[in-house]
């Protein structure tokens, strides 16, 4: 993860840089106003007074998440499938086999057996209220299958020129959580199916950006953050973290050993990015934001032998040590307070 900010993470970390420390460890005893005694520091930087972002960057992928396979359930051969590309909907066709189609239905529950008069459960009731969304009444949603069940299947049957039977089973319908896009298909048209057999790999039909980030930068990503994602062509796209994920893994850059967890972003509108597929974009997170603060540099902060930290204050030809309390850590800045500080006040900073 790539930040415009200089990642501190405990405060304990000295950065020996040409013989000076970002964090420099003094003997003194920390008071505020005590001169130091080995002269002036190299160089000087100005506290500021302003809004202070811990804002970031991540690389990130276009394209559509929920990759999932959809197993054929009677042998035969394929006679149909959807191009890849297409977005298959609640009641369109998924494939056929020896010329009966699949049709897609909305729902959690696989379609495990034949549903006929007489059977009762969970997905008798799926089942029903996916004929129901579709428009077919005279009988009600529950979870037992009916007559009145029957007699509204035959019609939707006879509405998709299928043999009228009233039952409905595997072989006539498949679900998923909502509409997909077909990526592929597994064997071509032509070739013979199996009973749980791969037939279409398919995704969900909504664009989204997914992206990794280290472990130790969860707490900075939020379900629900805004962000914005910058396409390939330069254009900004808003949208807001989905889901972050709870799993760490390895990351797919050998390189790096640091550990990585998955974070999806939704598009505020996904249809504006056009047919981009596996695009690799950027992803702004805005991060928290401290409104009119005084800030500086990083570098300037002094480690204390009482574990606080100070600033080295530069009047003129003297300087004396400032105890400060510490902020908001971002853009190679951090936020402080404390010790009489304002904005425009000269600190010591190391020679760059």
């Amino acid at each position: 993860m790539k930040r415009g900010a200089v990642a501190v993470a405990a405060l304990a970390i000295v950065a020996v840089v040409g013989g000076s420390t970002a964090f420099t460890a003094l003997s003194s005893d920390g008071g505020d106003g005590g001169a130091r005694g080995d002269g002036l520091p190299p160089a000087t930087e100005s506290v500021r007074r302003g809004d202070l972002s811990d804002s970031a960057q991540a690389d990130g992928t276009l394209g559509y998440e929920s990759k999932r396979k959809i197993n054929g359930a009677t042998a035969g051969t394929l006679t149909w499938a959807p191009k890849g590309g297409s977005v298959v909907k609640r009641n369109g066709r998924l494939y056929a086999v020896d010329g009966r189609s699949v049709r897609l239905m909305y729902g959690s529950e696989p379609m495990y057996r034949t549903l006929k008069e007489g059977v009762e459960g969970a997905d008798v009731r799926q089942f029903e209220r996916n004929l129901a969304d579709l428009g077919y009444t005279g009988f009600t949603v529950d979870d037992e299958f009916t007559g009145l069940t029957a007699a509204a299947v035959k019609r939707w049957q006879d509405a998709n020129g299928a043999e009228e039977t009233g039952t409905v089973g595997p072989e006539d319908v498949a679900f998923a959580s909502g509409a997909v896009r077909v990526e592929g298909t597994v064997p071509a048209v032509g070739d013979r199916t199996a009973p749980g057999q791969p037939v279409l790999e398919t995704t969900g039909s909504e664009r989204v950006v997914t992206m990794k980030v280290d472990v130790a930068e969860r707490g900075t990503v939020k379900e629900g953050e805004k962000v914005t994602v910058t396409l390939p062509d330069g254009e900004p796209a808003p949208g807001k973290v989905r889901s972050v994920g709870t799993s760490a893994e390895k990351g797919d850059d050998p390189a790096e050993d640091s550990p990585k967890i998955s974070v999806t972003v939704a598009l505020d509108d996904p249809d504006a990015v056009g047919a981009l597929d596996q695009a690799p974009v950027t992803v702004e997170l805005t991060g928290e934001t401290r409104e009119d603060v005084l800030h500086v540099p990083v570098e300037a902060l002094l480690a204390l032998p009482d574990k606080g930290y100070a600033v080295e204050v530069v009047e003129g030809d003297t300087s004396r040590e400032v105890k400060v309390e510490l902020g908001l850590f971002a853009q190679g800045r951090v936020e402080v307070s404390g010790g009489g500080l304002r904005a425009g006040t000269k600190v010591g900073v190391p020679e760059l």
